[in-house]
C-alpha cells in the first residue's frame, strides 16, 4: 500500500515506460518472460459467451496484467480440429472435415478479434508443423519403449467398410437404457461407455448394424512411468499451486494403478501414425491436440523451442 501510494504521488511521468517486445515475441534474457495459452477451443461450432468467458477470457485478462507489468509476455491460442467431432460435423454440412475447419476457423477467428481478445497469434492444429512435432514426439516414445501394441475389440460397419469412432455409433446404454447413448458416454446418466457395451447398436452414418471386430492399436504403456511420476508429483504437490481436486483425482489414479492408453484411432481425420502396419490409422485426438500449443507457437515463429525448452527463463 505503502508502494502504490508514492507511485501515485510522484505521477504517471514517474512511471517506467511501457515494454515495447519485439516481434516475434521471443524470450529475453534478465526479463521475466511469460508463455500463456488458452485451452484449445473445439473447431465444430459458432463460439458463444459461455465459451468465450470458459476458454479464452480469463488468459486474454492475465495477458493485459502481464504487459502492464512490464513482463515479456506471449499469448497464443488456435482452432483444435482433428477427431470424430469434425468429422462427424462435415457429414451433417455434405463438406469435408478441411472444408469445415476452415469455415468454423474463419468464424472463430472473426468472433475473437471483435471481442478484442489480444492474442499475439491464433491459428489452428491443421498444420504440417503439427504433423511434424507430433510424429517426433511419438518416435521418441517408440524408441524410448513406452509403446506398446494391442488388440481391441471395435464395431465396424461392413457397409461404410469402416471400424466406427466412438462418435459414430449411438445405441441403447447398458446403464439406464436410454435409447440414443453415445458411443463414448451416455447423455442421460453420464456413464463413460466402451461403444461394444451398447445394446443394438448402430452406424450414425448408414443406421446399419455393425458387428464386433477385432483391430490392432497402439497404446502409451503408462504403468512404465509410475515409479517416475510419483516422487515427481510429491515434489510438486509440495511447491505447486494443485487444487484440492486435481490432488484428489491424481491420487485415485495413483492408488489404482496407472494403466496403457490407446493412442490411435481407425479414422481418417487426423495426423497420420507413422508406423507400418498403423498407416491406416490416425492418433487419438487427446494425444494429438495437446501437441497444438506447441504447434501453434510454432506456426508464429521458427524459434519456438525457446519458449517451450527455456526452463531457466
Amino acid at each position: 500500500i505503502t508502494a502504490a501510494a508514492d507511485a501515485w504521488a510522484r505521477g504517471a511521468a514517474a512511471l517506467p515506460k511501457p515494454w515495447q517486445p519485439q516481434k516475434p515475441v521471443l524470450p529475453v534474457e534478465g526479463m521475466r518472460n511469460v508463455l500463456i495459452t488458452s485451452a484449445l477451443p473445439y473447431v465444430n461450432n459458432v463460439p458463444h459467451l459461455g465459451n468465450i468467458i470458459g476458454c479464452v477470457l480469463s488468459a486474454d485478462t492475465f495477458a493485459r496484467y502481464c504487459r502492464l507489468r512490464n513482463w515479456n509476455t506471449l499469448y497464443v491460442c488456435g482452432t483444435d480440429e482433428y477427431g470424430t467431432a469434425t468429422e462427424t460435423k462435415a457429414v451433417e454440412e455434405g463438406l469435408t472435415p478441411q472444408e469445415i475447419c476452415n469455415k468454423y476457423n474463419a468464424i472463430h477467428a472473426d468472433i475473437y478479434r471483435w471481442f478484442d481478445i489480444s492474442f499475439d497469434y491464433f491459428g489452428r492444429t491443421t498444420t504440417p508443423y503439427q504433423t511434424t512435432i507430433a510424429q517426433d514426439i511419438f518416435q521418441r516414445l517408440l524408441a524410448r519403449g513406452f509403446l506398446l501394441q494391442d488388440t481391441v475389440e471395435q464395431l465396424r460397419c461392413e457397409d461404410c467398410q469402416r471400424f466406427l469412432a466412438d462418435r459414430f455409433v449411438e445405441g441403447t446404454c447398458p446403464f439406464c437404457s436410454y435409447e440414443e447413448a453415445r458411443g463414448d458416454q451416455c447423455d442421460k446418466c453420464g456413464k463413460l461407455i466402451n461403444a461394444v457395451e451398447l445394446k443394438n447398436p448402430q452406424c450414425k452414418l448408414c443406421r446399419g448394424v455393425p458387428a464386433v471386430k477385432p483391430t490392432q492399436h497402439l497404446f502409451l504403456d503408462l504403468p512404465k512411468l509410475e515409479e517416475r511420476l510419483e516422487p515427481w508429483l510429491q515434489q510438486s504437490w509440495a511447491t505447486g499451486d494443485w487444487t484440492a481436486n486435481a490432488r484428489y483425482i491424481t491420487r485415485s489414479w495413483i492408488r489404482d494403478g496407472l494403466k496403457p492408453r490407446c493412442i490411435t484411432r481407425d479414422l481418417k481425420w487426423g495426423t497420420p501414425v507413422p508406423l507400418d502396419g498403423f498407416r491406416d490409422k490416425v492418433f487419438y485426438v487427446w494425444f494429438d491436440a495437446p501437441i497444438g500449443y506447441l504447434s501453434i507457437t510454432a506456426n508464429y515463429t521458427d524459434q519456438w523451442e525457446r519458449w517451450w525448452k527455456n526452463p531457466q527463463q
